[in-house]
């Protein structure tokens, strides 16, 4: 154990020089003028940066919104009745309603939870495993949508909240599980 240890903390500590060398390396080796394949690589993620902007804006507004205006805790103040028999603490359903909004949102939420009842709290764990293992599907789907110019979401918000559900679902279990 020790050993595979070691050799994946080398790994880890040599990937990115590794990789930073090597890919020009097999650039050059292939007779690929690198400098101009550079340059043209930052032009498309320039232009890709510019055509998110809107979308990015659009998501940021609208999760400012709904917390500014109080509907998070107004929906939070709802569902706490329902969430506490289910052994859901109501001070992690922010968690929950921010975290497919807004990944700085969630871990801002995250944040006043760890400051208001600790970090060893049930509930800061709890709220901290579904972080990382959900994802902020409306600002992915902006930024990813809106970069390759897909208008018609389809089936894709569906299922990524539906992945979100699961996501809490195991949250939920795994937490209760290991620290319940």
């Amino acid at each position: 154990m020790e050993a595979l240890i070691r050799v994946l903390d080398l790994i880890s500590k040599w990937a990115i020089p590794i990789f930073l060398v090597g890919v020009p390396a097999v650039g050059l080796a292939r007779g690929v003028k690198i400098y101009t394949a550079f340059v043209e690589g930052a032009k498309e993620g320039f232009e890709v940066a510019v055509r998110i902007i809107p979308y990015l804006v659009a998501i940021l507004a609208a999760v400012g919104a709904f917390r500014g205006a109080g509907a998070m805790d107004l929906i939070a103040t709802w569902l706490a009745p329902v969430l506490e028999p289910l052994g859901i603490p109501a001070s992690v359903l922010p968690m929950m309603l921010v975290r497919p909004l807004s990944g700085s949102g969630a871990n801002g939420v995250l944040g006043d939870l760890i400051r208001s009842e600790g970090p060893d709290s049930f509930a800061a764990r709890m709220a901290a495993v579904m972080a990382g293992s959900t994802e902020t599907t409306f600002y992915v789907l902006a930024v990813y949508f809106g970069a390759a110019g897909v208008t018609k979401y389809r089936h894709a918000i569906p299922a990524a909240l539906l992945a979100d559900l699961a996501g809490f679902v195991a949250a939920i279990a795994v937490t209760r599980l290991v620290f319940g």
